[in-house]
Formats: C-alpha cells, sequence, structure tokens
C-alpha cells in the first residue's frame, strides 16, 4: 500500500488482520510490514478507526468532508459580507 491512500473499508480491515496477526504471536512491527502498513499508519487509524464499523466509519468521513465543505462555505460568504459592509461604508 505504499504511496496509496486507503479507503475507509481497506484501513478496517487492516486493523482486523494485524489483531488476527498479533493473535498469531507477530509483533505489531512484523504485522504491520506483511501488510505494507507504516506502525505510525496502525496506530493513527487505530485512533480513527478502532471502535467503528465500516458503514459508521464511511458516514464519518462523509460528514467530515460535508462539515469542511460548510466551513469553507462560511467562509466565503464572511468575507463577501466583510467587502459589502466597507462598500456600504464607502471607504473602499
Amino acid at each position: 500500500m505504499k504511496g496509496k491512500k486507503a479507503s475507509v473499508d481497506q484501513a478496517i480491515k487492516i486493523l482486523r488482520e494485524v489483531e488476527v496477526l498479533k493473535g498469531q504471536g507477530l509483533s505489531l512491527q512484523e504485522s504491520c510490514r506483511k501488510l505494507d502498513i507504516t506502525t505510525y499508519t496502525f496506530y493513527k487509524w487505530q485512533k480513527e478507526y478502532s471502535k467503528m464499523s465500516p458503514d459508521k466509519a464511511k458516514k464519518f468521513k462523509a460528514l467530515e468532508k460535508e462539515n469542511a465543505q460548510l466551513k469553507k462555505l462560511v467562509a466565503n460568504l464572511s468575507l463577501d459580507n466583510a467587502i459589502l459592509k466597507k462598500a456600504a461604508e464607502g471607504n473602499f
């Protein structure tokens, strides 16, 4: 998976596989190496997805994306509002 961005489903699947490999006696580093991920990636995914089912994780990612779009929209509208206020005052 080097250089590729994993989907939420893939990340959850890999987390489960690491747990299985650890249960078979492999260390975390060996398990991650076998699945072509870094331990940093494992810990990052574990922090985000360890308690989520794939459906909940997909919904969470979709909400994060929508939230980012809404924040961008609010920022643009706030900028437009500030410009209009300046123009209405005559200080342009």
